[in-house]
């Protein structure tokens, strides 16, 4: 199985609703979801659920229209979408800013907390960090986690630190422990020959430009999830993260035109209305 085959549907589903929802205050008709993922290899079973989840977990709601179900955002969903949507857009993948400042997270969970432990450490990943010691996080620059620590409830159990490197430390050498680059590295030069090779000459058909383009996106951001955006003065000279995004931003640019077409044929939305007891 290729990395896009194992593309989760909840990815591709965020990814679908920054594209075509978020900041429009609309919400999009399940049939629209339904077709677009069908065409990008993802069952109707697989869609429905994916959407039953989300608005389970509160990051969708529902909103009937006659015999149709539309889903919106949540204030949450937003929240994920805009921190993806820079990521993606406005931060760029190779940090060229760093202050020599590094952020130091330590954490101390019941042994039981598994769920907890797990969530904290993926969304730690997500914002950059990387395990320096047992229960001790480090990242570059300062991160404000005061947000992700409120929302899983775990602030009498985090500690977080600004520092700076002691003279004698390491720094390449614990970058590399702490990070693994050569797996950041490997991942990056996939991407961009996967792409290189698939975004070559768009399809001909308008939605599975819009698949395609859906899946670059979703592609492209589990790529950049699992970089920390570590200073360049410490990665290698060839580092490829540059070369792979000017390859996201060139098969992009070339499936958008057609992809637009797709969107406006395929995917209808309608104004979010607020009414008391709505589903």
């Amino acid at each position: 199985m290729s990395s896009e085959d194992a593309l989760r549907p909840q990815s591709l589903l965020l990814s679908f609703l920054g594209d075509h929802v978020l900041g429009r205050d609309v919400c999009v008709y399940s049939g629209s979801v339904i077709e677009v993922f069908a065409r990008a290899g993802v069952g109707e079973q697989a869609t429905r659920s994916t959407l039953a989840r989300m608005v389970q977990r509160g990051l969708l709601r529902k909103q009937r229209e006659g015999r149709r179900m539309y889903f919106g955002l949540t204030e949450r969903c937003e929240d994920v979408l805009r921190d993806g949507e820079r990521r993606v857009w406005h931060v760029g993948a190779v940090n060229r800013e760093w202050d020599g400042s590094w952020t130091l997270l330590g954490f101390s969970l019941p042994e039981s907390w598994q769920r907890q432990r797990h969530d904290l450490r993926a969304r730690l990943t997500w914002s950059g960090f990387g395990p320096l010691f047992s229960g001790v996080w480090i990242a570059p620059g300062v991160v404000d986690v005061t947000a992700l620590v409120a929302e899983l409830g775990l602030g009498a159990h985090v500690k977080v630190f600004r520092a700076h490197a002691d003279d004698g430390t390491d720094i390449d050498a614990m970058v590399e422990e702490t990070w693994g680059l050569a797996h950041v590295a490997a991942a990056y030069e996939e991407f961009g020959a996967r792409w290189e090779e698939r975004g070559g000459q768009p399809p001909d058909d308008a939605g599975d430009a819009l698949a395609l383009r859906l899946t670059l996106q979703t592609d492209w951001l589990r790529i950049i999830r699992r970089d920390p955006r570590l200073p360049v003065k410490h990665l290698p000279d060839d580092w490829p993260a540059e070369r792979a995004e000017k390859t996201f931003r060139a098969v992009h640019e070339r499936l958008s035109p057609l992809a637009a077409s797709g969107a406006e044929r395929l995917i209808d939305l309608v104004p979010v209305r607020d009414e008391p007891g709505q589903a």
